[in-house]
């Protein structure tokens, strides 16, 4: 099952959601972004929040076009955001992928990324990707894997995260490598590009930060 989460952030960061509401694709609203989802009528299972951030009209709109509103009080262990992805892998979910989950404060864009290393390290086999109008975000284990080439997302650029990358290759892309580390702070994997119909990359220890994007 796929489920998608629409975050509180900035409205201007969150690209055209047509190839994310197919049928089998589920709604989740957090905070404000439940509005931002009862807006363009899309069905949602579940909303999430203090909903501190809309009007009680605002909310009384959530609270009818919502399934379920499961609402939280603003001093907690957890961020909205992150209830609402530990409710969706009890639900099943398979794939999930955040909206409105960038820009504004930077603080929070931080914790957003910090849940797609949380989700790595306590759920691998569910995939989580963070998607905004110019960036696809997902963070992976030491592994091989295929990306397609998409003319969407022509830029692919890879980060070490929290630790060194040990033995780097990338096949079919236009600067390739081969058993390269890289340490922590390196931007030498920043904007490449897939050359092939696939590129592919592995390595065998580290976690690696992979952002998709275009200008």
């Amino acid at each position: 099952m796929f489920i998608n989460i629409m975050a509180g952030g900035p409205t201007a960061y969150i690209p055209s959601l047509e190839e994310y509401t197919l049928e089998e694709n589920k709604w989740i609203g957090v905070d404000r972004g439940a509005l931002y989802l009862v807006e363009r009528q899309l069905p949602i299972i579940a909303s999430f929040g203090d909903f501190d951030s809309v009007t009680e009209e605002e909310r009384e709109q959530i609270n009818n076009y919502s399934d379920d509103v499961k609402l939280y009080k603003p001093e907690k262990d957890e961020t909205d955001l992150e209830l609402a992805i530990n409710w969706a892998i009890s639900e099943g979910a398979e794939k999930i992928r955040l909206f409105g989950a960038t820009g504004g404060r930077m603080d929070h864009t931080l914790a957003n990324l910090q849940l797609l290393l949380k989700n790595l390290t306590a759920n691998p086999n569910v995939s989580l990707e963070i998607i905004d109008r110019k960036n696809i975000v997902t963070i992976v284990n030491a592994g091989s894997y295929t990306i397609q080439k998409e003319s969407d997302f022509p830029y692919v650029s890879f980060f070490p995260y929290g630790s060194e990358i040990i033995g780097l290759t990338l096949d079919g892309f236009k600067y390739p490598l081969k058993d390269r580390n890289l340490p922590v702070s390196s931007t030498l994997c920043i904007s490449n590009e897939i050359i092939e119909d696939y590129g592919n990359f592995s390595f065998v220890s580290g976690i690696l930060m992979v952002i998709r994007s275009h200008d």
